[in-house]
């Protein structure tokens, strides 16, 4: 039990570290193809697309990683971005360090 929530614990650390959340993409759509589409704007150091176990099935969401500020600026600057005749929905992750953390939860 206590292993299960160190890797949820983490999972959440590594979350914290990408620039771009996209929510609503398409089910026949994969993390390689998510990593093309993207590398348009620049270079794409990872792209994490979780699956459900149960299903086998991605979660219809990722986190996308890019090298530099600008590039991320460069991604959303273009709305809409469409895969698969599917708009996706983009967040930009806020990157906060730990001291600041501390400080908001306090």
């Amino acid at each position: 039990m206590a292993a299960a929530s160190a890797v949820r614990a983490a999972g959440r650390r590594s979350r914290q570290l990408f620039d771009i959340f996209v929510a609503e993409v398409p089910w026949t759509v994969s993390s390689k193809e998510l990593k093309e589409y993207f590398s348009q704007f620049g270079s794409v150091q990872r792209c994490q697309l979780p699956f459900d176990r149960n299903t086998g099935f991605h979660r219809r969401y990722c986190w996308i990683k890019f090298s530099t500020p600008e590039e991320v600026q460069n991604v959303l600057q273009k709305d809409p971005h469409i895969l698969e005749g599917s708009k996706l929905t983009l967040k930009q992750q806020i990157h906060r360090r730990r001291s600041q953390r501390k400080n908001q939860s306090e």
